[in-house]
């Protein structure tokens, strides 16, 4: 039978290892340690892999895991993003007539209505705590992604979520009689009509209508099978055992929408803890050796380390990307916030901007491989949609890249390709990878650059526009959020499209396409800034009031078209637009608003203000666990949004901003420390990377920066700037040339150069 096919057949042999389970753990300074188990949901301890995830929590009088997968979608296609109709040509007409009802009725009204599409939850694992008497405390144990509690009566539980199979362990001991675990099925079945249709705090799960899924359980093991919509099912395994006071056991979800890990992944034969957690270690031992940090604000190295967990919990390389929630779906009877989808006029671009200075290219390719694997489906997209060649992607989407609908500005936006585009371009830039280059980044790059030529016009003046324009998430839904003008959000992802386009098909010698997308490039007009030289939305609509998406500036962070190093002009907008979002303040700001402010602040090389902002974000925007949730959770005073919808993108953009404070090297030229508050008088930072392929560590001892280290990846041109000192240099294999402050190395590949400072009165 196929559904004993799923059930594990894992022979729990009682060997004396098994019988004495202890699995060593390391203490951190940043490690999540609590004196009581949460009772929300979303403030569980996290554990996951990028495919399977838990949250380990209270719910009444239980001890809660909630498990999730990341494939557990409802796919059912959305009716009205089809017909006659879904172009964007005819979203233009009615901008024209000033009719903007059908549309708004057609391609937005369906994602607030309907369930779904949407992400899914799994199930809950739940161990009764009624003999467990009073929690010592609870650790979530970062080096070793490993959750321990220990009760004052001296039961323990260990439990992780295996770093590479879609599995996870725990473990009781000293208890004082027998435990049984419980599986939670989700609510889905139907009771009332009254069930919640509110998307943002998450839609009731039985509007889906799902007939309840069986379980069937034996002494030791349960199995769940879920039916979903259409042909697709999940089910979820658990088997354990007891020997006298200890208590073991493992679950795992798997979905019919990966067919290959489903037999040979859940077929658990002769399982063994140890071995399992020593490979779990294996993958976390390399991951945190990657790169590393010491801040001398216990605030933000926390929070950072915390990040850098989450990073590697949510994404691999063969993953799919990072949605809004990962792999912590809601286990609250609801769907998740914003149906837990992709959102790509934003959230999941910060959701990577860690990986490439973080030194975790390998983890970032989760985003960039499936860009790649699904372009047949945005071809399909792009052709139905807009009527052109080339490729552009949904700017809300589900697991599979199809659209969503919703505020269709930015949920079916013209320059939405671009944006993710960056992340191709990031990454051959930051690992010199020639073979990414010419396979991947280009073509990938290549086909955006075709279609936005198709979709944009030149005008009788010889200026380059769309045919209608907007920037996330300025006017909201209205008829208004669409703009005459080109937006300084479209112009920004257009300039850096095409420039990226020539510089690569440079790279690889395709002289004619380098000259071509240049010459497309040159048609663009400038940026439009107002009086005080700012950034506007667009010509005429000045950043005038606070909010929260700070669509206007993408050409400061993260395109970096405009720099404070490029000249005077340049400088001057940067600081001007800067200024203008700390005039107007954080009213109407959520928690990435602050991430993002404080990346753009670090590259004004502001540090103080830079930290400022993140230390707003985990001290105000921050649950006890970490995660993000949008509104002002502490009425800190630093917003009016006081809601709670978790999402991770400003975790991970908080990450960003840190490694911006410390090392930046996006105009070509390596600058270490180059914005940390003047009271970082210690600080260091070991094996970050820059473009080039270089891994920089770099030390700071009261006050002056007294090493670096360069490691040279692939070999070639490293510029960097150091103080105005006395330095040594050892391991270069020619002497540097140098120019105002910045030493010009001819690296060759696998070569390490140390430069050790001194300073004299």
């Amino acid at each position: 039978m196929r559904r004993l096919s799923f059930i594990f057949t894992l022979l729990l042999l009682v060997t004396a290892c098994q019988q004495n389970i202890d699995l060593p753990t390391i203490d951190s300074s940043s490690d999540l340690c609590f004196s009581d188990l949460s009772t929300s949901w979303d403030e569980g301890i996290p554990l996951g892999n990028a495919f399977v995830g838990a949250l380990i929590w209270q719910k009444d009088s239980n001890l809660r895991f909630s498990l999730d997968r990341v494939d557990l979608w409802d796919l059912r296609p959305t009716d009205s993003l089809s017909g006659e109709n879904f172009r964007f040509s005819w979203v233009q007409e009615k901008v024209a007539q000033k009719d903007y009802l059908p549309v708004q009725k057609k391609l937005d009204w369906s994602y607030d209505r309907e369930p779904a599409p949407s992400k899914i939850p799994g199930a809950a694992l739940e161990f009764p705590l009624r003999n467990f008497g009073e929690l010592s405390h609870i650790q979530l144990y970062i080096k070793n992604a490993l959750c321990q509690a220990t009760w004052k009566n001296g039961i323990t539980l260990q439990s992780f979520v295996h770093a590479t199979e879609p599995i996870g362990w725990f473990v009781f001991k000293n208890l004082p009689d027998s435990l049984i675990p419980q599986l939670i099925a989700p609510p889905y079945q139907i009771l009332s009509d009254s069930a919640s249709t509110n998307v943002v705090n998450g839609q009731d799960l039985r509007r889906l209508n799902y007939e309840q899924g069986s379980i069937d359980k034996t002494n030791n093991s349960i199995h769940y099978h879920q039916k979903g919509w259409g042909d697709f099912y999940y089910d979820v395994s658990i088997q354990w055992i007891q020997k006298g006071s200890t208590l073991y056991g493992v679950w795992s979800i798997t979905s019919s929408l990966s067919e290959d890990q489903s037999e040979d992944k859940t077929a658990l034969n002769q399982r063994n803890i140890h071995q399992d957690y020593q490979t779990h270690l294996n993958y976390w031992n390399h991951y945190w050796e990657q790169s590393s940090i010491s801040l001398p604000d216990s605030i933000l190295q926390k929070q950072y380390d915390l990040e850098m967990y989450k990073f590697a919990s949510a994404t691999r390389e063969n993953s799919y990307p990072i949605s809004l929630q990962a792999v912590w779906t809601a286990d609250n009877g609801k769907l998740p916030p914003w149906k837990g989808d992709y959102h790509h006029d934003l959230n999941t671009q910060m959701s990577y901007w860690c990986t490439y200075t973080g030194n975790h290219l390998q983890e970032g390719l989760g985003l960039v491989n499936t860009l790649w694997n699904q372009r047949d489906t945005y071809h399909q997209y792009t052709q139905q949609y807009f009527e052109t060649e080339g490729l552009n992607i949904p700017g809300v989407a589900t697991l599979v890249g199809k659209p969503m609908g919703g505020w269709i500005q930015y949920a079916l936006s013209p320059t939405c390709a671009a944006w993710l585009s960056h992340s191709f371009y990031q990454h051959w830039k930051y690992s010199s990878d020639t073979i990414f280059l010419r396979e991947r980044a280009y073509p990938f790059i290549n086909e955006v650059a075709l279609y936005l030529e198709q979709i944009s016009k030149v005008d009788d003046q010889g200026v380059r526009k769309l045919p209608i324009s907007s920037s996330p998430e300025i006017f909201d839904n209205s008829i208004n959020a669409w703009f005459k003008t080109l937006t300084n959000y479209d112009l920004a992802l257009m300039k850096f499209l095409f420039q990226a386009a020539s510089e690569l098909a440079d790279e690889l010698q395709l002289n004619e396409e380098s000259a071509h997308w240049q010459q497309i490039n040159n048609q663009l007009p400038d940026f439009d800034t107002d009086s005080t030289h700012a950034l506007t939305f667009a010509k005429g609509f000045p950043y005038h009031e606070s909010h929260r998406h700070f669509s206007h500036a993408l050409a400061i962070y993260p395109l970096g078209l405009l720099d404070i190093n490029d000249g005077e002009s340049s400088k001057k907008i940067v600081e001007s637009t800067l200024n203008q979002l700390e005039h107007y303040g954080s009213d109407w700001w959520t928690g990435y608003s602050f991430t993002w402010y404080a990346n753009m602040q670090a590259r004004a090389f502001h540090g103080d203000k830079a930290a400022d902002a993140l230390r707003s974000f985990a001290e105000c925007f921050c649950l006890r666990n970490s995660f993000h949730a949008n509104g002002d959770q502490k009425n800190c005073g630093k917003s009016k949004f006081n809601y709670r919808p978790f999402t991770l993108e400003g975790n991970f953009a908080f990450a960003s901003a840190i490694q911006e404070m410390l090392l930046q090297s996006h105009t070509g030229v390596i600058r270490v420390f180059p914005a940390i508050p003047d009271n970082w008088n210690d600080v260091s930072f070991h094996q970050l990377r820059t473009i080039g392929a270089f891994l920089i560590s770099a030390t700071k001892e009261s006050g002056k920066i007294s090493q670096i280290k360069i490691f040279s990846e692939k070999g070639g041109l490293c510029q960097i700037e150091v103080p105005n000192n006395s330095y040594s240099i050892s391991g270069n294999s020619q002497p540097p040339k140098v120019n105002n402050n910045i030493l010009n190395f001819h690296t060759k590949k696998g070569e390490t150069i140390q430069l050790n400072f001194q300073y004299f009165q």
